[in-house]
């Protein structure tokens, strides 16, 4: 898939998975690889930034498996964000539709 393409969408997709449960990084990116090829090193940078613009917070979770895990959980501004979003992306995929199934005016 076009990385351009994956960049765009990749926040839209971790806050739409926020939505449902709070998630650590690699479950995300585990979850996401179920649908988009994605890498660790692409989501970690993006996670960084949703907190630092206030869309996601953190915790800390114990793990049986190791050292406790960094949780991510979607904040009210990430909810209106998501929503955003959610409307620009289907204005968006519906021009595109019109536009490559040929329904348009020149």
């Amino acid at each position: 898939m076009n990385i351009q393409f994956k960049k765009g969408v990749l926040e839209l997709c971790v806050l739409s998975m926020l939505l449902n449960y709070d998630c650590y990084g690699y479950q995300l990116v585990e979850q996401i690889s179920k649908y988009i090829y994605i890498s660790e090193g692409t989501i970690y940078p993006l996670l960084r930034r949703l907190k630092k613009e206030g869309l996601v917070s953190t915790y800390l979770k114990e793990s049986q498996e190791g050292p406790p895990r960094k949780y991510y959980k979607i904040t009210n501004e990430g909810r209106k964000t998501y929503m955003n979003l959610v409307e620009e992306w289907n204005s968006f995929v519906e021009g595109v539709n019109k536009i490559i199934g040929g329904d348009f005016n020149e």
